[in-house]
């Protein structure tokens, strides 16, 4: 009984000891002094919001990768649906092949005036894959636009390599 007692007792000693450590210059957290708020220097020609790019690559930097995408074969639907900041395109195809993966909808480079072009792409693998049934090849893909694309425009227009599917505004 008297052991534990001593024990208890010489700890809270020591600790009563370390009141000088949060004022000692050993405390790392003493080394700098406060912070305080400072302009963040901002360089001229610059939006802050877009990241910068740069050509500088590093030693071990992989290279830009190819693109492999294709345009899918047939476009068989497409909706649109409006939401509060803008529209959500949904288009259906039915792939060559069976194992296309990496959908997407990406802008046409060539559109008329007043048509939001898109088209609908895949990347399919390296090796052979069956062709199987169109229910395994029907593959979704999805694409917000804002108000903003949408301004001035009358036609919304998917297109695929065999054909093209398109909605009209009201």
């Amino acid at each position: 009984m008297h052991k534990p007692l001593a024990l208890t007792l010489a700890c809270a000693l020591m600790l009563a000891g370390c009141g000088g450590w949060k004022q000692s210059r050993v405390n790392p957290s003493n080394w700098f002094g406060s912070s305080a708020p400072a302009e963040a220097p901002v360089p001229a020609n610059s939006n802050p919001l877009l990241p910068q790019e740069s050509n500088a690559r590093g030693l071990f930097a992989r290279p830009e990768p190819k693109d492999t995408s294709v345009l899918v074969s047939h476009v068989t639907g497409m909706r649109i649906e409006r939401t509060a900041s803008g529209a959500i395109i949904y288009a259906t195809a039915v792939a060559a092949r069976q194992g296309a993966y990496d959908v997407v909808l990406r802008p046409a480079e060539d559109s008329d005036e007043g048509v939001l072009s898109f088209d609908f792409r895949v990347v399919y693998p390296e090796d052979g894959t069956p062709t199987g049934s169109e229910f395994s090849r029907t593959i979704h893909a999805a694409r917000t636009v804002t108000n903003q694309d949408l301004a001035g425009i009358r036609t919304v227009r998917v297109n695929g390599a065999e054909n093209s599917r398109e909605s009209r505004r009201r």
